[in-house]
């Protein structure tokens, strides 16, 4: 039931009396008007000059307060939305998990490649222009064939096959190559430290925690062309000097070269071996080492998921509404009472 703004000030309704004037002379009365503070007393007929300014700020705080009153119905659509959304996203990232899990089960040799694949398309990134990072620009042949790429083609030839698959359900559109790319690395991490745990129920009940920690974000917004050529080095010709530098151009440090080092490049104990003459590096690759060698590997585990999580949302801009869509009507005609 609405209520007029007017109403809320009895005092100022005399203002808007809907009967004619009395022709007989006013009787000067006296009227308290309360406003934001504001007071005035009344009592003599040659005083009855109200102030417009006093008048509006009483009208503007009840057409405020009126407001703030109805906004709650508008909160609660912008809820209701939301959660709508969220699920749709939820069941969507559910269904992409088990496509991506089938996958990767049945090409486990391709895990380490899946990796290297994402680390690549993501170190594009540079933080002085903001440009490139995780956009899907590897997929391109002009990119994926560059020699820092070499061999990653069947890895990203497996996750097109996934695509296919995921798009023929998806609701929302089809799955941005840079989200799948992105989210094919995490699983194959999440797959491949509970494949660690599976003989150990409490170890495998730690480590489904610790995956807990690989970001759902899946809203990236794929590149339409290759990204420039010379922001990723060859990792195994690479110098350390070098791999220092292109880690700190994306903003990463000694800390998480240590923890990729087993993705850059087709050796890890050579890649390791020269990390390890760096005194910035060397303490970080000593620290993981002696982690992998325990039963939890925690130290290992964690920062890897940390430092990959950050990787994948370099550069990128949320968008909310990815992969949602309009629910579907219901024809309130057709439903049995």
């Amino acid at each position: 039931m609405g209520v007029s703004f007017l109403s809320t000030f009895p005092t100022l309704l005399p203002l808007v009396a809907h009967n004619p004037l009395p022709t007989t002379r006013y009787q000067p009365r006296s009227v308290a008007i309360c406003c934001n503070k504001i007071k005035a007393d009344v009592s003599d007929e040659d005083q009855f000059h109200w102030r417009r300014r006093d008048i509006l700020k009483c009208f503007g705080t009840t057409i405020g307060l009126e407001l703030i009153g109805s906004s709650g119905s508008l909160v609660g659509i912008a809820n209701a939305a939301d959660l709508i959304q969220r699920r749709q996203r939820s069941e969507f990232q559910s269904q992409v998990k088990g496509t991506l899990y089938t996958a990767i089960k049945g090409n486990p040799d391709l895990i380490p490649s899946m990796l290297t694949l994402a680390i690549n398309d993501a170190m594009t990134y540079d933080k002085a222009t903001k440009s490139g990072g995780p956009n899907g620009s590897i997929r391109f042949s002009s990119e994926i064939s560059r020699p820092e790429n070499k061999g990653l083609s069947a890895a990203l030839n497996l996750l097109e096959e996934a695509k296919k698959e995921i798009d023929s359900y998806s609701k929302g559109g089809p799955i941005s190559y840079a989200d799948l790319i992105q989210y094919a690395a995490q699983s194959a991490v999440k797959a491949t430290f509970l494949a660690s745990a599976i003989k150990n129920v409490v170890e495998m009940r730690r480590k489904g925690i610790y995956c807990t920690l690989l970001t759902d974000q899946m809203d990236r917004a794929d590149a339409q062309d290759p990204d420039p050529e010379g922001r990723v080095p060859i990792w195994e010709n690479a110098s350390v000097k070098e791999m220092k530098d292109k880690f700190s151009a994306v903003g990463f440090g000694p800390r998480q070269l240590a923890v990729l080092s087993a993705f850059l490049g087709p050796d890890q104990t050579a890649t390791e071996t020269m990390l390890a003459s760096d005194p910035d590096v060397a303490p970080w690759v000593q620290k993981y080492q002696r982690s992998r060698e325990t039963v939890s590997q925690t130290d290992y585990e964690v920062d890897l998921i940390t430092t990959f999580t950050k990787l994948s949302t370099l550069g990128q801009q949320i968008n909310y509404e990815a992969y949602t869509y309009p629910p579907k009507k219901i024809d309130i005609t057709k439903l049995k009472l």
